[in-house]
């Protein structure tokens, strides 16, 4: 077993890893991953070179961590939230969550998961991957709950959860993006609303 495996087990190991990835979600998600470097992290979770570098061989080795620390949580955050939507005013209301959080902070950063994507996608497959991943999974949730609004009849069976799944996502994304450079989750309002408002034409007459 090596050292970095020991160091990691160890309670204390996990505290001081678990600080400096936090540490770097909080960096990269402010500045983006390609102005953050290691000595920032180092700075920013009161770890020393050696410690950092116990945990980590180099940045990929980080940012790969992050990219699961932040898969995970936007996944959670997601399942809680879209779980109980049964109704079309449901959905409206996980978008009212999604604005009313971007709007605390003017719109800016986007979404953690987005952002990566942008920046990382086209260099780094590893990270491409697990961010494709990690969407995947989202936008599977999104097709669970359009799926569950057809069977409980708020849609119509002609509605089909997998394309609208894709549009709204979409929408979400493409809103994050817009609100950011705007500092206002204004456009990102406007793209989701019309994004429900195209689901909603799907609700039974």
């Amino acid at each position: 077993m090596s050292a970095t495996s020991d160091i990691r087990r160890t309670p204390r190991g996990l505290e001081t890893r678990s600080r400096i990835v936090d540490s770097a979600a909080r960096l990269f998600y402010v500045r983006g991953v390609s102005a953050t470097t290691l000595d920032d992290v180092r700075l920013a979770s009161g770890t020393s070179k050696s410690q950092l570098y116990n945990h980590f061989k180099d940045k990929h080795a980080l940012v790969h961590a992050v990219i699961d620390m932040q898969s995970k949580f936007v996944l959670a955050r997601e399942e809680q939230r879209l779980r109980g939507v049964k109704t079309l005013t449901g959905l409206r209301r996980w978008r009212d969550a999604l604005v009313q959080a971007n709007s605390l902070q003017d719109g800016s950063y986007g979404c953690a998961l987005g952002a990566m994507s942008s920046e990382l996608s086209d260099s780094d497959e590893q990270s491409r991957q697990a961010l494709n991943a990690s969407l995947d999974a989202w936008q599977g949730m999104l097709v669970g709950t359009l799926t569950r609004l057809r069977t409980l009849g708020a849609l119509a069976e002609d509605a089909d959860p997998q394309r609208l799944s894709t549009g709204l996502l979409a929408a979400l994304q493409g809103g994050y993006v817009l609100a950011q450079n705007a500092h206002s989750s204004e456009p990102m309002a406007v793209a989701l609303d019309m994004a429900l408002d195209h689901i909603a034409c799907f609700a039974p007459r």
